[in-house]
């Protein structure tokens, strides 16, 4: 891994509550055939690290998921005292920049992006507890791929993941049913790029009217009155990214199934979906009551099916955007994935003191 820049920051954690903090910055990254960007952060003023966090994004955004000026779930991790990777998948954010392509499957992100940003974490940080945190689809590669690193991975939260994708949404499943139909009569559907930015620049435009009683769709990407009008436009235009017709074909096709289709790999012969159920690595699931996107009804089934024996599920009155940066998610999503996380980071420490010393890495 490549340091980029390195540098103390002074930033907002959240500009409604006036909280901010000095944050050691890193830009780095992982070099290779596909070359990945990460910024990592940690708290200037703090001293040792609770444990490791790499967070993924969800379908056609990038890092500034969980990182904007008026409000930053990373900054707020970092205070808590958290190592925190923020990763740009490829063909998104930095990653494009430096010549990442698009995919051209979903397999590429949990097959090769994910296990080297997990890889190349552990080669900097020298540590092997890493938790993985995912909103949307990034909740679903986390599904997928932490049961394959459990020598690293510690535990997974996923936010607003839809894990029986588009179940809950008669829109979604009506999308869903029209590809169907395309496969059917073997039209090929390509790969075009399709420029998510473009499309949050024309939802700010039309928040209005999609808040309002005449907006006929139940499709939106936040809860009405959940999120404030500067920082919805702040995300709306910072974390909209470009994204691969494929990547949401493949999730459509998978549509009222559980994530992840047939076999994944030669490995064991299980689905990713299989293989995820079987893990009994920690799992907070959560999700939003107001999410038109990943309803609870096709978040919670995840939460169901694990077979882990230590699991959470939460609903939150929120919508998809508004889970990670909404007016409450700092006092309700952060919040309770901090706590999740101290539980289990604290835990570890513990162990890792008892089974060799103060300062053994779990």
């Amino acid at each position: 891994m490549t340091i980029l820049r390195s540098e103390i920051v002074e930033q907002t954690i959240d500009r409604r509550s006036g909280t901010s903090g000095r944050f050691v910055k890193e830009v780095v990254l992982a070099r290779g055939d596909v070359p990945l960007s990460m910024v990592r952060k940690r708290w200037a003023d703090g001293d040792g690290c609770r444990a490791t966090i790499l967070l993924v994004h969800g379908f056609g955004q990038n890092r500034y998921t969980w990182h904007l000026p008026s409000r930053s779930f990373v900054n707020y991790l970092a205070r808590s005292g958290y190592d925190v990777f923020n990763l740009d998948l490829r063909g998104q954010g930095r990653s494009r920049l430096f010549g990442a392509p698009r995919p051209a499957k979903v397999h590429e992100y949990i097959e090769e992006d994910i296990p080297r940003a997990l890889d190349e974490v552990r080669r900097t940080t020298g540590r092997d507890d890493i938790f993985m945190v995912g909103h949307s689809l990034g909740g679903l590669l986390t599904y997928c791929s932490a049961p394959l690193a459990t020598d690293l991975v510690r535990g997974m939260v996923s936010i607003g993941s839809p894990y029986l994708f588009t179940k809950g949404s008669d829109t979604l499943a009506f999308i869903g049913g029209f590809i169907a139909m395309l496969d059917r009569l073997g039209i090929d559907i390509r790969n075009p790029p399709l420029p998510i930015r473009l499309v949050g620049q024309a939802l700010n435009a039309a928040r209005f009217f999609m808040e309002s009683p005449l907006y006929p769709v139940k499709l939106r990407g936040w809860h009405a009155g959940a999120i404030e009008k500067e920082v919805l436009a702040e995300h709306l235009r910072l974390a909209f990214d470009l994204a691969s017709l494929q990547v949401m074909v493949t999730m459509f096709r998978w549509k009222g199934q559980a994530f992840g289709g047939g076999p994944a790999t030669d490995l064991d012969g299980l689905s990713y979906a299989e293989r995820f159920e079987r893990c009994t690595l920690p799992l907070l699931v959560i999700a939003g009551t107001g999410d038109d996107l990943a309803p609870p009804a096709s978040v919670e089934p995840a939460y169901i099916r694990s077979r882990s024996r230590d699991k959470s599920y939460r609903e939150l009155p929120l919508g998809h955007i508004d889970l990670v940066v909404g007016t409450e998610a700092p006092n309700m999503t952060w919040r309770i994935v901090e706590r999740w996380l101290s539980q289990r980071a604290d835990r570890l420490q513990s162990r890792a003191r008892a089974a060799g010393g103060e300062d053994d890495v779990p």
